[in-house]
């Protein structure tokens, strides 16, 4: 009898299954999503790609560099079968934004950063962040199914601020069986994910379909409260349980050079606002213009740096350039916002940094003076530090500046709150459960690490919750003052 040949083995595909785009000569005329998502074929074949890796202590594999705690190979495992609903249950036990994770989130550097498949040679990790975006997708287009939720606790907290912390904080605790209300200071909800992102990275659509999942499970939400203006937080206090705040980095920070004053020198979060929140990229179907000029410059190398020079291409500029005080290598911005920049046209002056700005004689601005930099030994950050190449500065025409260097900690409920020890950059001071020097209030997101990520805010957000939990079903004493102050002093 003849013996049976073995099956040949399935040769392992190495690279990510591509994401169909639009094209870019025709997404610099439109505020349209542009990678356009993956097809039920192409996200089976990605999943064949896992290794379904188990951890061990001497090696670490994509959970360990997601935030929220994902169990990832579980949910691939689930979409290698072409179950997209068992596979979109397992992401919403850890994530209640997955359309928006899958999208916005620098997995590049987190589970994908993580994943042994990208660490063998030639291979890149195996496209997770896209699984996600298809089964958020596949589930809102489906019908997102209402959760069941567990007995009323009878406690009642409140979440001041609608961004990823917030929205994170009150679906877990909701899930808990508390009743959540959400005070947000605009007439939207969701932070920075709402003004601060464009159009065509994150629609505006996929956040009100993901908040109104976490309102079917019965978070209410409370618009134009400006906690610490037209609410205190003392009076929060009085009628709450317990208190989270999540009121973000909406602070910008600026250069402090000659002529920053001008008109037409903008902060990116007043740009993007404008765009974005008043709906000026819908122009004239909504009579909220930005001024875009010929030559518009944004300052900083960062993910909202790219975001305010792709948006002023979209708005009419000729001519949009990034102005970088470092190289190409050590751009902040995602390695896939940079390359979208660049194909639609956005220039790069790398290496460059603004010293001043000349107007005309109405205030606007005109030029802008640049020095040369070039690269030193690395700083605290890791990068090389920039020095100024003396006697070699040059002069641009501009007539719109973006300032996209970082963002402060919003200042208003720290303020109004003496309760509430911060330290010296601002930021709201928590220990390792995220509490607070006040009482029954917890912090997380932007607020209390300063500006980050949408990721790892929401990652901040899950532990508040679990402390948040704690704090109420266990009451466990409050940490003394002495304890803060020892946190703030590092």
């Amino acid at each position: 009898m003849a013996e049976e040949t073995p099956a040949p083995k399935k040769e392992r595909v190495k690279k990510k299954y591509p994401m169909p785009e639009q094209d870019p000569k025709e997404r610099i005329h439109n505020f349209n999503e542009v990678p356009l998502g993956q097809d039920a074929e192409t996200v089976i074949k990605e999943a064949e790609r896992c290794l379904q890796c188990k951890r061990s202590e001497k090696r670490k594999i994509c959970v360990d560099g997601c935030p929220v705690g994902i169990d990832i190979p579980a949910f691939i495992r689930k979409v290698k079968e072409g179950d997209f609903e068992g596979g979109i249950k397992i992401i919403k036990q850890y994530n209640a934004l997955p359309a928006v994770c899958g999208r916005v989130c620098p997995y590049e550097n987190q589970c994908e950063g993580y994943c042994v498949v990208g660490k063998l040679k030639e291979n890149q990790p195996v496209g997770i962040g896209r699984m996600e975006r298809f089964l958020a997708d596949w589930e809102r287009e489906k019908g997102m199914a209402k959760p069941e939720l567990p007995p009323r606790k009878g406690k009642k907290v409140a979440v001041v601020g609608a961004g990823p912390a917030g929205l994170t904080v009150a679906s877990d605790l909701a899930k808990r069986g508390y009743d959540v209300t959400i005070f947000e200071a605009l007439h939207a909800p969701g932070g920075v994910l709402i003004y601060g992102i464009p159009e065509f990275r994150l629609p505006k659509a996929i956040v009100w379909a993901e908040v109104e999942y976490i309102r079917s499970l019965g978070v209410k939400l409370v618009f134009d409260a400006v906690v610490g203006k037209t609410i205190k937080m003392q009076e929060i206090a009085q009628e709450f349980d317990a208190i989270f705040v999540g009121t973000g980095a909406g602070l910008p920070k600026w250069m402090n050079i000659p002529g920053e004053n001008l008109n037409g020198i903008l902060s990116a979060n007043e740009f993007l606002t404008r765009t974005n929140l008043m709906k000026s990229y819908m122009f004239p179907e909504f009579d909220t213009p930005n001024r875009i000029g010929m030559r518009v410059a944004t300052i900083g190398g960062g993910n909202v740096a790219m975001d305010c020079a792709r948006t002023a291409l979209r708005l009419g500029a000729e001519e949009s350039w990034i102005i970088y005080r470092r190289s190409d290598a050590e751009l902040p911005a995602r390695r896939e916002e940079v390359h979208h920049a660049k194909e639609e046209g956005v220039k790069f002056q790398l290496l460059t940094a603004p010293v001043k700005y000349t107007g005309d004689e109405t205030g606007y601005v005109k030029k802008m003076e640049c020095c040369k930099m070039r690269l030193g030994e690395p700083d605290a950050s890791g990068r090389c530090r920039p020095i100024v190449c003396e006697g070699e500065n040059f002069v641009l025409d501009v007539d719109i500046v973006n300032i996209a260097i970082g963002q402060s900690p919003n200042p208003i409920v720290p303020q109004t709150t003496p309760e509430l020890k911060t330290t010296r950059w601002g930021t709201i001071v928590v220990d390792e459960w995220q509490r607070t020097s006040m009482k029954g209030v917890f912090a997380a997101g932007d607020i209390a690490t300063g500006d980050a990520t949408v990721i790892l805010a929401m990652g901040g957000g899950k532990k508040a919750a679990e402390g948040i939990d704690r704090y109420l079903s266990q009451n466990e004493p409050w940490p003394a003052k002495e304890v803060f102050d020892k946190i703030s002093s590092h």
